[in-house]
């Protein structure tokens, strides 16, 4: 895994305005128990390069190398990251399963109803990817008529949904079908294979697949949908609020730094 400065220098959006609208200023209770505790347990889904993803068994990836920087400042904590379903990651967090999750989430008005979403990491703006040389998509209005693959439980079915129905159908037809696969490794596998057309995807998410794999896929831009970004969330409770505030904290710490490195 590289240093985090060089891949933090790409990912990391200079979003100041929505950090106060994200992020708690309650005085909680969890992060000190976390101090006493001296353990800290954080849910991820490792299936989402190049954020999070599987290693020789380990957690790795962007995500990780944010998490290790910013526990500097828990010096005596022990870091406990369990690897779990997207789908059920939420759900886990509101029963109390573990303190935090840090796995990449796209921010959603429903789910900042619900949840306390840190500063965001990333933009996740949305393009397409197709099977290299594939020329009958070039823009986005090309996905009419399309089987569409992706990742179910994902934020940006939401996109995707929309796009069909406010361009597509407003002037013609909408997609053929879209197939939901548990994760997006599976979504690009089915592309592989030819079982679907396309995965929309963020482009972050994107860059590692064509560096793999050039000679199979290629991106479609510009982006479509609105503009949207990638963060972490906590529960919305006074318990959890210090902790939020903590992670979001050290989120624009890191910015600001790499900024100022890179200036």
């Amino acid at each position: 895994m590289k240093n985090i400065l060089s891949p933090l220098k790409l990912t990391l959006i200079s979003v100041s305005l929505l950090c106060s609208a994200f992020t708690s200023t309650a005085q909680a209770d969890l992060l000190d128990d976390i101090k006493v505790k001296g353990e800290i347990i954080i849910a991820t889904e490792a299936r989402f390069a190049p954020f999070e993803m599987l290693e020789g068994g380990k957690i790795v990836g962007y995500s990780k190398d944010i998490i290790d920087e910013i526990l500097k400042d828990l010096p005596n904590v022990k870091l406990t990251q369990l690897d779990l379903p997207f789908q059920g990651i939420l759900a886990g967090l509101s029963a109390e399963r573990y303190d935090f999750v840090a796995t990449t989430l796209t921010i959603t008005k429903e789910r900042s109803e619900k949840y306390a979403f840190t500063y965001p990491i990333s933009s996740a703006a949305i393009a397409i990817l197709k099977r290299k040389g594939d020329d009958r998509i070039m823009k986005p209005e090309d996905m009419e008529g399309m089987v569409i693959g992706t990742q179910a439980g994902s934020a940006h079915n939401v996109v995707i949904d929309n796009f069909e129905k406010e361009t597509l159908l407003a002037t013609g037809s909408g997609y053929k079908s879209i197939k939901k696969f548990t994760d997006y490794n599976e979504a690009y596998a089915a592309l592989a294979s030819r079982r679907v057309d396309l995965v929309p995807q963020a482009l972050p998410n994107l860059a590692p697949i064509i560096k793999e794999r050039p000679d199979m896929f290629e991106v479609v831009e510009p982006a479509f949908g609105p503009e949207t970004y990638y963060s972490w969330v906590g529960r919305k409770d006074k318990n959890s609020a210090t902790l939020v505030q903590f992670f979001s904290d050290g989120i624009e710490k890191l910015q600001k730094s790499y900024r100022k490195a890179a200036s």
